[in-house]
C-alpha cells in the first residue's frame, strides 16, 4: 500500500534529520521523505501528521511478553496491543519464560506467533544457561539460528563465574551479545529496596549500591578477558555509571541501558510501601536517579527502555516486600523519554534516538530509522498531547505501573509496521 505521512516534522536521529517534510511508503518501505518521489507517487492512503512529530518506530531493549508460560498475567496479543499503541515497532524479550528460551523450538514457537500484520517485530534474548540455572551453557549457535539477537541470564545471576568465563569465551567466538544485570546475588539476597534511609524507616530488607558494583567489577574483567561484547541491563546506580564510563575509555566494549522507572523515581516514591515500586533492580536515591538521568543525556548511558514486566493484581496486592517486582511500560516509553528531555533541556534529536537509533545498535537489527529503503517501521506522535496513565487508559493486560494517575505529555496518533497501519488515534 502507497502511503503519504503530510505536514509533519519529520525526526530521525540515525540520519541527523529534524525538519519539516512528508514522508512516503510503499510496499512496506520508506521511498522517501521531503520531495514526491519521482515516476507518480499516488497515494492510497494520507495522514494528516500537523501539529505531529514523525519518528522512526520506537525500539524497546526490554518487554516482557509473558508467553510462553505466564499467559494469566498477559497473552501476546494484549501486550502487541500495547506495544503498537506506544509506538513500539522492534523489542526484545528477555528469556525468563516457562520454559525459559533456551531450545531453538521455543524460540522459533515465539517469533512464529509474532508474525502477524499488527504486531511489532520480536527479537528474543536467548537463554545463556539452560534453564537460566546457571550451570550448563546453551548451544547458542543453534540459538542464534532460530533468531536470538543476544544471550542473557533475565534476572538471574550465574554464581560460578567459571561458567561465566566460557559463556563469555563462547560468545565472542562467535560474535554474540552478552546481556547480563549486575546484581551480586548474595548481597541482593533478600532485599526488596535500596539500602538506604527510606528502606531503614520501612523496615525493609536493603539491596546496596555495592551489589551492582561488585558484580559490573566481575563482569567488566571477564568481558575485559574474553573480549566479548557486553551490554549491561538497567543501571542503578551513579558508582555503576562511572564504572562503565571508566571500562569504556578503558577500550572495554561494553554498552548498558536503564529503565524509564530508574530515570524519573527514586527510592522516595516507595511512599507507604506502594507495591507498584517494587522493582528489580531496586529504586536507589536521588542522587543516582539524577547520574543515571545525566549519563543517559552524555552517552554513557546508550539507550533507555522501559523494562516491560506485566504483573497480575494478585501479586501487587499484598505488602510490599511480597509483591512481585515489575512495572508495565510499553505505552509509557515515549512519554516518559519526552518528559526527561524537557526536564535535561535536551533537543527531541538526542532523546529519540536513545529508544530508536541507539537501541538498534545494541541489538544489532536494521531498524530505528526512516532511511529510503528500509522498513516503513513508523510512529506518529503529538507531542503536546497529554496522557493521563490510567487502568482503563492502558491496553496491556498488566496495569501495574508507579506511574498510575500521573498525567503525561505525549500521545502517539499512529504506528506503522512494515506499512500496516498497526495503531490510529482519533487524527486517522
Amino acid at each position: 500500500m502507497r502511503i503519504h505521512i503530510q505536514n509533519g516534522r519529520l525526526i530521525d536521529p540515525a540520519n541527523g534529520i529534524d525538519r519539516q517534510a512528508d514522508l512516503f511508503i510503499a510496499d512496506g518501505a520508506i521511498v522517501s521523505h521531503g520531495d514526491t518521489p519521482p515516476g507518480g507517487f499516488v497515494a492510497e492512503g494520507t495522514i494528516d501528521a500537523t501539529g505531529c512529530i514523525v519518528c522512526p518506530g520506537l525500539i524497546d531493549l526490554s518487554a516482557r511478553l509473558r508467553e510462553p508460560g505466564f499467559e494469566y498475567k498477559a497473552t501476546l496479543e494484549s501486550e502487541m496491543a500495547a506495544a503498537a499503541a506506544g509506538g513500539v515497532t522492534s523489542l526484545a524479550c528477555p528469556p525468563d519464560t516457562d520454559p525459559p528460551l533456551d531450545e531453538p523450538g521455543l524460540v522459533e514457537m515465539l517469533t512464529h506467533r509474532a508474525r502477524l500484520p499488527e504486531f511489532a517485530h520480536v527479537y528474543p534474548v536467548g537463554a545463556l544457561t539452560v534453564g537460566l540455572a546457571g550451570e550448563r551453557l546453551t548451544e547458542m549457535a543453534e540459538l542464534a539460528e532460530a533468531g536470538c539477537v543476544a544471550f542473557g541470564q533475565a534476572n538471574t545471576a550465574i554464581l560460578d563465574t567459571q561458567v561465566m568465563l566460557r559463556a563469555m569465551q563462547y560468545a565472542a567466538t562467535f560474535g554474540f551479545s552478552v546481556w547480563l544485570q549486575a546484581q551480586d546475588p548474595h548481597l541482593a539476597k533478600g532485599g526488596v529496596a535500596h539500602d538506604g534511609a527510606v528502606a531503614a524507616r520501612l523496615g525493609l530488607t536493603g539491596i546496596p549500591v555495592v551489589a551492582e558494583t561488585i558484580a559490573l567489577a566481575t563482569l567488566l574483567h571477564l568481558a575485559r578477558e574474553t573480549g566479548a561484547r557486553l551490554h549491561l541491563r538497567r543501571i542503578s546506580s551513579a558508582a555503576g555509571v562511572d564504572m562503565i564510563r571508566a571500562a569504556r575509555a578503558a577500550g572495554i566494549a561494553v554498552t548498558c541501558d536503564v529503565s524509564i522507572n530508574h530515570l524519573h523515581l527514586s527510592d522516595t516514591d516507595i511512599g507507604w510501601f506502594d507495591p507498584h515500586c517494587r522493582l528489580d533492580p531496586p529504586l536507589r536515591a536521588a542522587a543516582d536517579r539524577d547520574a543515571l538521568r545525566a549519563g543517559l543525556a552524555d552517552g554513557t548511558v546508550n539507550a533507555l527502555c522501559s523494562d516491560h514486566t506485566p504483573v497480575d493484581d494478585d501479586a501487587k496486592q499484598v505488602p510490599f516486600a511480597e509483591a512481585e517486582a515489575g512495572a508495565s511500560g510499553l505505552e509509557l516509553l515515549l512519554p516518559l523519554t519526552l518528559k526527561w528531555a524537557t526536564e535535561m533541556k535536551l533537543p527531541l534529536l538526542t532523546a529519540l534516538a536513545r529508544i530508536t537509533s541507539d537501541a538498534a545498535r545494541i541489538m544489532g537489527i536494521t531498524a530505528g530509522t526512516l532511511t529510503p529503503g528500509r522498513s516503513a517501521d513508523v510512529c506518529v506522535f503529538d507531542p503536546q498531547a497529554p496522557f493521563r496513565v490510567s487502568r482503563e487508559a492502558l491496553r496491556s493486560q498488566g496495569k501495574n505501573t508507579p506511574f498510575l494517575g500521573k498525567t503525561l505529555v505525549g500521545r502517539v496518533r499512529c504506528t506503522l509496521i512494515e506499512g500496516h497501519l498497526a495503531y490510529h488515534d482519533e487524527m486517522v
